[in-house]
């Protein structure tokens, strides 16, 4: 087994990290969403005010990865947990056990700091994500849709007057 090694992200590491979150966007098929800078990275990783944490996972001493999380909580357990945004390994780099040791040591630190759960999304169509996900014991959360509000639509509801936009049910 060659050598992995999982270490904590630091500022130094802040354009490699926007390269490895290309990197992903390009798989995904997204590259084209990807507008975050270096600053913006930095800022959000190792400013004032962090609002996520990054691994880097190694291969021989070469980076081929990173996982980066940040805290939620479930009203339910009454407790923070863990979601991981984004996991990602270098297509040469899979299948060599970095993907799964970067998993380990999330969810350790999930484990360390007693949160609830660990949580995170994949694309429907990456079915050897799904598989891989599969085998450490995570379970798919079919029950649940994920929503979202960006741009104009999160900048609209920001600014309504509280008139709600038609009638529905719900909150």
């Amino acid at each position: 087994m060659a050598d992995i090694r999982i270490r904590p992200a630091i500022a130094g590491d802040t354009g490699l990290i926007l390269a490895l979150i290309r990197e992903l966007a390009d798989y995904e098929r997204r590259a084209h969403q990807v507008v975050a800078t270096e600053a913006d990275v930095r800022e959000a990783l190792f400013g004032d005010r962090p609002a996520a944490e990054a691994l880097i996972g190694e291969l021989g001493g070469q980076p081929v990865g990173f996982a980066l999380f940040f805290h939620n909580f479930s009203t339910f357990l009454g407790r923070r947990g863990l979601y991981l945004e984004d996991v990602f390994v270098r297509p040469d780099a899979r299948g060599r056990g970095v993907g799964h040791a970067l998993l380990r040591e999330v969810a350790r630190i999930a484990a360390d700091r007693g949160c609830g759960r660990l949580e995170w999304v994949v694309l429907d169509w990456n079915e050897p994500a799904i598989a891989f996900y599969r085998r450490l014991g995570a379970e798919p959360m079919s029950d649940w849709t994920i929503f979202r509000l960006t741009g104009e639509a999160l900048a609209r509801l920001a600014e309504n007057d509280g008139q709600t936009p038609g009638r529905q049910a719900g909150p």
